[in-house]
């Protein structure tokens, strides 16, 4: 299954990306009338900058990041100028189209031989198009690039958790979620992070997931600064659909080491024999394929608690939320989705998920929060999807 899976996604990439570059050469070559050597560097080029992506996917979780890191910025710089000079190319070719349509059937005048102007209208628009794409998408790449390296900013607010003793009204979670540490986000990333949660003071930390991209090996000294993390009752961790990508079961022993206890379908309580809530936590809904003794199982992991006690879920997709719901869960935490991470996967983002970002009320007993995630996956982009760290107050 394992081996179905990772042939299946390098099919599918290698197929997109052969068909993206082979429109952005008609675009950008071949309309524009690159000649001689002018055109084949062009070609050359883009078609390479198309094949860097896969491998540095590949080298970022086999390679230190010394050697895989200035790959990982190329290939996922370039994915990112790609999809906006692609918006720009859709939409003059959708102009192009309607102009078609809505123009009267005129009787072609008989032209008068002579030379043609140089360049004629067709390759003059062309190329203005293609100027127009590769200007707009390095403005707006860069503007996203600053968002996704700039300062990330701390969501509080609070949630009324159902049957939550009064003892523990405004007790501190603060969740962490997506942050992605390998090829691009390194330690010093975490470390910040880490600051950053620690001035919340927060009572619990929880992270939901995609933690890293990358083997203990490689990166295991960059994430060892979650040992830094100070709270009054720990941090729990669930697993996301990228620690399958990169061993989840050594990723689940290094984090034990460090303190972070991972909630692998199973629940602890919160608090004393006095005022206490549950917590649960289930693995990624991928999880079986490349684990599977890690196959979620929501019911194993609530088995046993006590039903008048508050219950938190944390679950790395928000997709569970409907079974959380039926099981009497007060509460889910999630993340996944990013937000959408930039425009336009935002708006596609929320047609894929139940929830997308934010705080939601699924019923009269559950809520839901989806994070926008800490870090960013693949292109370095926030836009319209600024990343964070959630700082949540339960009120009873």
């Amino acid at each position: 299954m394992r081996i179905l899976f990772y042939t299946t996604m390098a099919v599918v990439l290698s197929v997109l990306l052969f068909v993206v570059h082979r429109y952005l050469w008609r675009r950008w070559v071949r309309d524009t009338e690159l000649t001689g050597s002018t055109r084949r560097a062009a070609t050359i080029g883009l078609f390479a900058l198309g094949g860097v992506v896969p491998l540095a996917m590949v080298l970022g979780r086999l390679l230190g990041r010394g050697v895989s890191q200035p790959l990982a910025i190329v290939a996922f710089s370039w994915m990112g100028f790609v999809v906006f000079a692609l918006l720009v190319l859709f939409a003059a070719d959708l102009a192009r189209w309607l102009s078609r349509k809505l123009r009267r059937p005129e009787v072609t005048p008989t032209l008068v031989a002579g030379p043609a102007p140089e360049p004629d209208r067709r390759t003059f628009l062309a190329r203005a198009v293609a100027g127009a794409s590769a200007v707009t998408a390095g403005g707006v790449f860069a503007i996203g690039t600053r968002n996704a390296l700039g300062e990330i900013d701390v969501v509080r607010f609070p949630v009324a958790l159902p049957r939550l003793p009064k003892a523990l009204d405004g007790l501190k979670v603060v969740q962490l979620t997506d942050v992605h540490i390998g090829p691009l986000l390194d330690g010093r990333f975490l470390e910040g992070v880490v600051e950053k949660v620690n001035a919340e003071k927060p009572d619990l930390v929880v992270i939901t997931g995609d933690l890293v991209d990358g083997s203990t090996s490689l990166i295991g000294a960059d994430v060892a600064r979650l040992a830094k993390l100070q709270s009054r009752f720990g941090t729990y961790f669930v697993t996301g659909n990228h620690e399958y990508y990169s061993g989840a079961e050594d990723w689940v022993a290094f984090l034990q080491k460090l303190g972070v206890r991972t909630l692998l379908n199973e629940h602890v309580r919160i608090g004393d024999a006095g005022a206490r809530f549950t917590l649960a936590g289930i693995t990624d809904k991928q999880a079986g394929m490349f684990v599977p003794a890690h196959a979620p199982d929501l019911g194993r992991a609530l088995a046993g608690r006590r039903p008048e006690d508050a219950l938190l879920l944390l679950a790395h997709r928000p997709n569970p939320i409907k079974e959380a719901a039926a099981q009497g869960v007060g509460l889910q935490l999630s993340g996944h989705t990013h937000g959408g991470q930039f425009f336009p996967v935002t708006a596609i983002g929320a047609l894929v998920h139940p929830y997308n970002a934010g705080l939601h009320q699924h019923n009269a007993d559950t809520q839901i929060y989806v994070s926008r995630g800490t870090g960013f996956w693949g292109p370095p982009l926030r836009i319209l999807a600024p990343a964070e760290i959630t700082s949540i107050t339960l009120t009873a």
